[in-house]
């Protein structure tokens, strides 16, 4: 399975890495929501986890973009930002699922029924 990660920070895409890893799996690493348009056709990753707050292109943007070119894309919010009209938003957007980043293992619950 692939997985690419986007977020601004490099310790937390370790964390989130760290907390997924098994053999059988295959990361992207992406520093903002740009990068990650950029990289998801040649990627094809079977699952995006999104930070929102991030430079340049944000979270919601880079969803947008990539539900216009790839509306089957599966993307997991993975952020701090514990706020009802973002996750409207995102819901909106027609993400899978909306985790924050103090319950990461809860990212495990969600692909545990392709990994």
């Amino acid at each position: 399975m692939k997985i690419m990660i986007v977020d601004d920070n490099a310790g937390m895409r370790e964390l989130i890495r760290s907390v997924l890893w098994e053999s059988e799996l295959e990361f992207e690493e992406c520093k903002d929501g740009k990068e990650a348009v950029e990289k998801y056709e040649t990627f094809r990753p079977d699952w995006v986890l999104m930070d929102l707050s991030m430079e340049g292109m944000d979270g919601i943007s880079a969803i947008e973009a990539l539900k216009t070119i790839h509306p089957a894309a599966k993307i997991v919010i993975v952020t701090d930002y514990n706020d009802k009209p973002l996750r409207q938003l995102a819901e909106k957007h027609g993400v899978e699922a909306y985790v924050l980043k103090e319950n990461l293992p809860e990212i495990r619950i969600i692909l545990q029924g392709e990994v």
